[in-house]
């Protein structure tokens, strides 16, 4: 599908400014995973649990917690459920991917019906950026807020990335789709690693301006969302107005949006080329996400690397994640984004083969894994992307971006328990970061039998010059 089949195309000088507007919520949004959910919050939450469930000991008379080891022997209590303050972080982050999996389709369904989705997207990520920003009233021991406005900031976080993503099918025509998504995903990183940056400036340098570690923390919370909001204005003031493409329906549009997504799950199978792919970006996305969580994790306790080298290697793979971005963009304009991804794969599977060889205490060995996981981080996803665009139905693009969004988390936790299991079992991280492999093994072959012009042309789209 290309812009021309909703309406008539804007000129090309619009259309540009469009999508450089689009590409400013790759920016924005970014904030969230990177400086609040996979620096910041997950380290203070549990601080902030243990410190609530050491008070709880010390007011009951109980013995104290074992020093050094509080985070593991003193426990929480929530909706009648105990469990240790340590393990607060991952049972959230598993009750927050539930809550995505049941909503996103829901969100999907109700965008393409509404009647102004840029006006949603704005209502999605302003929600997000608010509750990112009340974060920042977590402290002493109310760790209870933190629950409740993390899990509002993720799901809204989701649903803005569904209606953002189904902007990419108006905005670009079949030949620009590729290099749009990749500048966006780039720019993204971009967005989140400058953010980052600020963030560590204001953490570490937090006792020259007066703030305590909390205190900085929080101004942490408070500025990242008033980075969302405030680079979420620029794709709401670039991106036009578009009505819904889909077909009206009576009642209202959230009770159309459920009857809608039933008939989208049954729609969906008479698509299996869609349904083919999207099996296999499960598969490979699995593993592009278990390598970003696990490398800090593999680089401590396997390497034995300082906490400071770990700091810099996560900036040095959102600094080059947005040269491989663009790169990813130039190589799939010339062989097309289907042999563009299987490139990126096979480079995913040498990375692994080199984080195996990495000794232990050599930063600069490890700093060479993070140029080669930033080439490759953000371009596999970002042509995914614009791939799966094209395998989608005129008119349903939120619907099925939303089982796009669905299908990536609900299959997120294989990888996480791969390289657990095989690390318990041998005793050894290096088997298991090397255990990695099979997701893009098994993701390049099944990449290589995808027919993608045919997934194209079965849901009436035209596929590009070059795939």
């Amino acid at each position: 599908m290309s812009v021309t089949d909703h309406e008539a195309a804007p000129d090309a000088a619009d259309r540009r400014r469009e999508q450089r507007g689009w590409c400013w919520y790759d920016w924005a949004n970014s904030v969230f995973p990177t400086s609040v959910t996979t620096v910041f919050l997950s380290l203070y939450l549990t601080t902030v649990a243990t410190r609530a469930a050491e008070a709880d000991t010390a007011r009951n008379g109980a013995e104290p917690c074992p020093a050094g080891n509080a985070l593991v022997s003193c426990d929480i209590s929530l909706l009648g459920l105990q469990f240790p303050a340590g393990a607060l972080w991952g049972y959230l982050l598993s009750f927050a991917t539930v809550i995505q999996v049941v909503v996103l389709p829901i969100v999907g369904s109700f965008a393409d019906r509404a009647r102004n989705k840029r006006t949603w997207l704005g209502v999605f990520a302003f929600g997000g950026a608010t509750s990112v920003a009340l974060l920042s009233l977590m402290g002493g021991t109310n760790w209870q807020l933190g629950v409740v406005f993390f899990i509002a900031a993720n799901v809204c976080f989701g649903a803005s990335v569904v209606v953002y993503y189904s902007f990419l099918p108006d905005i670009a025509d079949a030949d620009e789709r590729d290099a749009v998504s990749a500048r966006g995903w780039a720019f993204g990183y971009l967005g989140g690693g400058c953010a980052l940056a600020l963030h560590l400036v204001i953490y570490l340098g937090h006792e020259s301006v007066g703030l305590d570690a909390d205190g900085a923390v929080r101004l942490v919370f408070f500025t990242s969302g008033l980075w969302w909001a405030v680079f979420t204005v620029l794709p709401l003031a670039g991106l036009r107005t578009r009505p819904s493409q889909a077909v009206e329906a009576t009642g209202s549009p959230i009770s159309a949006g459920f009857r809608q997504l039933l008939t989208t799950i049954r729609e969906a199978r008479m698509f299996p080329l869609t349904l083919g792919f999207l099996l296999t970006y499960m598969i490979y996305t699995d593993g592009i996400a278990t390598v970003a969580n696990v490398s800090a994790q593999y680089g401590s306790l396997e390497l034995g690397l300082p906490q400071e080298a770990l700091i810099v290697t996560i900036l040095i793979v959102q600094f080059i994640a947005f040269v491989g971005g663009i790169l990813h963009g130039v190589l799939a304009r010339h062989i097309g984004a289907k042999k563009a991804i299987m490139v990126s794969l096979t480079v995913w599977v040498g990375v692994l083969t080199a984080a195996y060889f990495v000794q232990a205490g050599q930063e600069l060995q490890f700093y060479g894994l993070a140029v080669g996981i930033g080439l490759v981080l953000g371009g596999t996803n970002a042509l995914s992307r614009s791939l799966f665009s094209q395998m989608v139905p005129a008119g349903k693009e939120a619907q099925y971006f939303s089982l796009y969004e669905v299908g990536e988390r609900s299959t997120s936790w294989l990888g996480p328990l791969l390289f657990a299991g095989v690390g318990q079992a041998t005793g050894s991280f290096r088997l298991a970061i090397i255990s990695l492999v099979i997701f893009f093994l098994v993701g390049l072959v099944l990449m290589a039998f995808v027919p993608a012009k045919r997934a194209i042309e079965a849901v009436g789209n035209t596929p590009p010059k070059v795939l």
